[in-house]
């Protein structure tokens, strides 16, 4: 069973990102607020449930969530600001919309950057131990396939229905034979480095 909360009389928000290693796509993040008393059997870790389960939950965290926001950082502005950086900008971005002020944080991994004063506890792994870590990786990842699978629509090629700008060997190879488009992250390594600078 996830925890429901770290320390009961604070108002915690569970932030956690997606798409951080990718080759394509911007990097989604989501802050969740959950009630204390909240439990549901289908939520757990996004990487530990299917597709039709991770939308499922969606559903559900959205109808039960006191607060939740999901935000992205674009490819361009992970190329100037590395994507360590573009991470804890989307969260703050989502932490920025919330209606609901937390008064404490829970950060999926080990680094965050301070957001104003709130406190905020660094969780590895803590997706898989706290609910509303849970619930924001599940936002995050659910709505950044809905992205992803929005730009397969007019770049077939790259098989971003399937692979959701992750570095598969197939999105390589669409990447060697038509070139990078202006949604793939420049900064990282798409090719092989004798192959790479032929992209620029």
């Amino acid at each position: 069973m996830l925890l429901s909360y770290l320390n009961q009389n604070d108002i915690e928000a569970g932030c956690d990102e997606a798409g951080r290693g990718c080759l394509a796509g911007p990097v989604f993040a989501a802050a969740v607020i959950l009630p204390t008393s909240f439990s549901h059997a289908l939520l757990n870790d996004s990487k530990q449930l299917n597709e039709r389960q991770r939308y499922e939950a969606r559903t559900i965290v959205e109808a039960n969530a006191l607060s939740w926001a999901v935000a992205q950082v674009d490819p361009t502005e992970i190329d100037e600001i590395n994507i360590l950086n573009a991470s804890f900008l989307a969260m703050h971005r989502a932490l920025d919309q919330l209606e609901l002020r937390p008064t404490s944080l829970l950060i999926d991994g080990n680094r965050f950057r301070a957001y104003g004063e709130i406190p905020f506890h660094c969780i590895i792994k803590g997706d898989g131990k706290y609910l509303s870590i849970a619930a924001a990786s599940i936002l995050a990842k659910t709505y950044r396939d809905d992205y992803m699978l929005d730009l397969a629509k007019t770049h077939p090629q790259y098989s971003w229905s399937s692979n959701k700008g992750y570095p598969t060997a197939a999105h390589r190879e669409a990447i060697r034979l038509h070139g990078a488009t202006v949604h793939h992250r420049r900064s990282f390594r798409l090719l092989p480095d004798m192959v790479q600078g032929k992209l620029f």
